[in-house]
């Protein structure tokens, strides 16, 4: 149904006549509608951002492009709105890079637990030449990436028992997105890694499928998960950005001037929306301890120690990445 709806929804031209008489000929205009689609709920940063993207396209553009924003993942789970894209589809969504490994592996060790001091250091790798190779292969593979400035957060875990150290894991079933860094990442930690979509996982806390879950704050709160669990362990595994991306084929249709336009101010809300996360953040951990939400600070050492091993399970990587990467990082301008 959700694909059928996205279907429904493909690449077309709203036609819209023009208000008054104030046109004197009465001619049309022509107004491009592309759809924007994230699985995250109406008022965390993400929506936010969404939200500012659309008014920034809607003033550079002098109201001739509107985004159609779909939150609340209206369109699809994540691999299902990208699956869509790949075919064609109008819509821009918002992927994790973890996602794209199935397309292009190497990037998604963007996402690799424990790779980065800060999310300055992951924007940087975005800006280099491997990057520019990322994006290529991704294009044979019919995906183009729209913006890549966004920081979507720093991923804690939430569970219904403390979690101190990785063997407080062993066995627990933790909710993780359906894609292969989140899932070794936590069967690393000892836990069950069960991939479930964002959409479900109150209800999965609520009847007991899942044991925990891990997201940046907001995520967590936007979901309700602190309404059920109440242990919130800060191992901040990931430092995590996402891109924002379209089908090839759909990008191809658009004049070279739009998909620029497109670009400068996906950035320029990815930005905004930097600032909106970091107060954001803090609000939602002072909301989670008034809600009766134990928060526990974590030795992240252990955590790093357990997550070594995934960095060699990924054979269709090109032997190399890593080093590579940890290059470009020493190397980073100042």
């Amino acid at each position: 149904m959700k694909k059928l709806m996205l279907a429904v929804v493909s690449i077309f031209l709203v036609a819209t006549m023009a208000a008054c008489s104030s046109t004197a000929s009465g001619e049309s205009e022509e107004k491009l509608v592309i759809n924007v689609a994230y699985g995250n709920q109406p008022g965390e940063p993400i929506d936010k951002l969404a939200k500012k993207w659309k008014e920034l396209v809607d003033e550079r553009s002098n109201g001739e492009i509107e985004l159609r924003l779909f939150p609340s993942s209206q369109l699809g789970s994540e691999k299902d709105v990208l699956e869509q894209a790949t075919m064609g589809s109008n819509v821009i969504t918002m992927v994790g890079y973890d996602f794209l490994m199935d397309y292009v592996p190497d990037a998604g060790i963007m996402n690799a637990p424990y790779l980065v001091e800060n999310f300055d250091e992951l924007l940087y790798l975005t800006t280099t030449d491997w990057f520019d190779e990322i994006k290529r292969d991704l294009n044979e593979k019919e995906i183009s990436i729209v913006s890549t400035n966004t920081v979507y957060g720093e991923r804690h875990l939430l569970s219904n028992e403390k979690v101190s150290i990785p063997e407080d894991l062993k066995g627990k079933k933790i909710r993780v997105p359906n894609n292969p860094m989140s899932i070794t990442t936590f069967e690393a930690l000892g836990a069950a890694a069960t991939p479930t979509p964002l959409g479900d996982l109150y209800t999965s806390l609520q009847q007991g499928l899942i044991d925990g879950a891990e997201n940046p704050l907001p995520v967590l709160e936007g979901v309700k998960a602190h309404e059920v669990s109440k242990h919130l362990s800060l191992t901040g595994h990931q430092k995590f950005i996402v891109a924002w991306i379209s089908g090839t084929n759909f990008s191809d249709s658009l004049p070279a001037d739009v998909v620029q336009m497109l670009k400068e101010t996906g950035d320029e809300a990815g930005e905004y929306a930097r600032g909106v996360l970091e107060e954001e953040d803090k609000r939602v951990l002072a909301e989670f301890k008034k809600q009766g939400v134990e928060v526990h600070e974590v030795d992240i050492e252990p955590f790093k120690e357990k997550v070594k091993d995934v960095y060699d399970k990924f054979p269709s990587w090109t032997p190399g990445l890593y080093e590579r990467i940890v290059e470009l990082l020493e190397n980073r301008p100042s």
